[in-house]
């Protein structure tokens, strides 16, 4: 299980990672905090402080076309906020 989907780079996660040293992923809808912790502490060499995490539910929708109306529904997310210790950092944008 690949615990780390994708970091996520928007505005706001980008201040949070200037300013209080905290780097947003999406992670597995299963994984733990614990999990989690060690994937990225293994995958970016640093250490981390805290992690807290949200379950974001599935959204439905309907859409009204030729043939009728379609009902659907998009996959729930899991969003991980991971704190570094004090000194440490990740640099999200050299392996693009």
């Amino acid at each position: 299980m690949n615990v780390l989907i994708e970091p996520i780079v928007t505005e706001k996660a980008s201040d949070a990672s200037e300013l209080k040293n905290c780097y947003s992923f999406f992670v597995h809808p299963k994984a733990n905090k614990i999990q989690i912790k060690k994937a990225v502490e293994d995958y970016y060499d640093v250490r981390v402080d805290k992690v807290r995490t949200m379950i974001y539910g599935a959204k439905r929708f309907t859409k009204f076309t030729k043939t009728g109306v379609q009902r659907g529904k998009t996959n729930y997310t899991k969003k991980a906020m991971i704190q570094l210790v004090e000194g440490d950092q990740i640099d999200l944008y050299t392996s693009i």
